[in-house]
């Protein structure tokens, strides 16, 4: 599949169109074909430190380090953080999948580092290989510490019982710290009560409405820069912030450029960036996204429209699924967004609020009190996270 590129964008000159790949699509079982095409989602449902482990049994064997008495994750051999661990790199029969490599810029010691070996996401952003890095250490402190309380332990019991702990982390993480600051805390208490037991009619798997485009909201948190930062929280001219395209699979800057340090600091110092109806993404997403890599810079606010676009999720339709007015009007719609001009720039665009696209229709509404994320991404995020809770055993 391609995207157009309009003439008034500056990529035209380049090529025509962006592409695009479209979501294998999942078998359905019955006869006849199906009544509407669905997707596959290859990543493990629960709330579970699957970036941590992997969501296969496969990929969970691969991460492990099956030489250690102690049940530990796999670290690097090649460079370590002073004496804390990275994570291991790619074995070298998966170099084909290896974006991380040298480019045009890069200092010639990073010609020996390539992308990390974890979860798929790990590599995309210089702030995710520092949480993976920590959760990687967490689990093989832990294993030590149950070795020490528990030395009858074999090593595949130290190993799931550190997962345990690192699941619950995870968990806790989720529900207790991150979710009350983006639904906001009215809406928290009102769309997800206290938690009861396990329901085992509560279906646990992930929607295809909360992975396509409610929970990439986020994308619109993102600032333009990498923040790093020296001892005592200060600026580091050794290592200063970065362009945001130039931290997306830069590997190699985490082990030639001061280890997770300096970005560990600068994340715990900057705020989420503040969406406004101006600003919904940032440029460095939108007209530079892999620019490093050559070749054309994508816009990931145009592939996660044309990704809700190869799922069918419309707006309007999802208003009335969580029971939230449907706009028929221009006038309505500013209502709903808070904002006339936003919303005449929708009519102008697609012709009728039934038109609009999901992901950007969400992203639009204001944040309800004490939130970031406005009334249909409350209710999605909600019942996804409610589910992911009550149907887990």
């Amino acid at each position: 599949f391609f995207s157009q590129i309009p003439p008034s964008d500056p990529r035209y000159g380049i090529q025509s169109c962006m592409p695009f790949f479209r979501s294998a699509p999942s078998c359905v079982d019955g006869v006849g074909p199906p009544l509407h095409r669905e997707q596959l989602n290859a990543i493990t449902s629960f709330v579970d430190a699957s970036m941590v482990y992997g969501s296969s049994d496969s990929q969970a064997l691969e991460l492990r380090d099956h030489s250690s008495p102690l049940g530990s994750m796999a670290c690097n051999s090649q460079h370590s953080d002073g004496e804390l661990a990275y994570l291991p790199f790619l074995p070298r029969q998966q170099a084909h999948l290896d974006p991380c490599g040298p480019r045009e810029g890069s200092t010639p010691q990073s010609n020996a580092t390539s992308c990390f070996q974890a979860d798929s996401r790990a590599n995309e952003h210089l702030g995710m290989v520092v949480l993976h890095t920590l959760f990687l250490r967490e689990h093989n402190r832990l294993v030590k510490e149950l070795h020490d309380l528990n030395p009858h332990w074999s090593p595949n019991t130290l190993y799931q019982e550190a997962r345990k702990i690192v699941g619950a982390i995870h968990q806790i993480l989720t529900w207790e710290h991150y979710l009350p600051r983006v639904l906001g805390e009215k809406a928290m208490s009102r769309q997800m009560p206290p938690y009861k037991s396990y329901d085992p009619d509560v279906d646990p798997s992930v929607a295809n409405i909360f992975a396509t485009a409610a929970f990439r909201f986020a994308h619109v948190t993102v600032q333009p820069t990498v923040t790093r930062l020296g001892p005592g929280y200060a600026a580091n001219s050794q290592h200063p912030s970065l362009p945001l395209h130039h931290s997306l699979f830069a590997s190699w800057r985490v082990v030639q450029e001061g280890g997770i340090d300096p970005v560990l600091r600068g994340l715990l110092r900057s705020p989420a960036k503040l969406q406004t109806p101006g600003q919904m993404m940032v440029e460095e997403l939108t007209e530079h996204l892999f620019q490093a890599h050559g070749g054309m810079p994508l816009d990931l606010g145009a592939l996660n429209l044309q990704r809700g676009r190869d799922h069918g999720l419309p707006y309007s339709a999802w208003r009335r699924f969580c029971g939230l007015s449907v706009p028929n009007t221009t006038s309505k719609l500013a209502d709903i967004l808070g904002n006339a001009n936003l919303a005449h720039k929708f009519q102008q665009l697609y012709g009728t609020p039934h038109n609009i696209d999901v992901w950007v229709g969400a992203i639009s509404e204001p944040p309800l009190a004490g939130g970031r994320v406005g009334p249909l991404l409350s209710c999605l995020l909600a019942r996804q996270f409610r589910a992911l809770r009550d149907g887990d055993r």
